[in-house]
């Protein structure tokens, strides 16, 4: 997973799934309560905590689902 500024998104890969922010990247700093977010339904999802952008990349299938 690589994180860009909010203009652009986090991209999201199988083994990165089931997607959860903060992720492991995320800077001590950054953290908040972790919540588990649905990108698979539709591609794109928000963390309601820091708005972080999270993208899944196209054709990705899940791994492990």
């Amino acid at each position: 997973m690589s994180a860009l500024n909010e203009v652009n998104a986090v991209m999201v890969h199988g083994k990165d799934l089931p997607l959860h922010c903060p992720t492991i990247d995320t800077p001590s700093w950054n953290y908040h309560p972790r919540v588990f977010l649905d990108v698979l339904e539709t591609g794109e999802v928000r963390c309601p905590y820091c708005g972080t952008v999270y993208r899944l990349i196209p054709g990705t299938e899940p791994h492990g689902h």
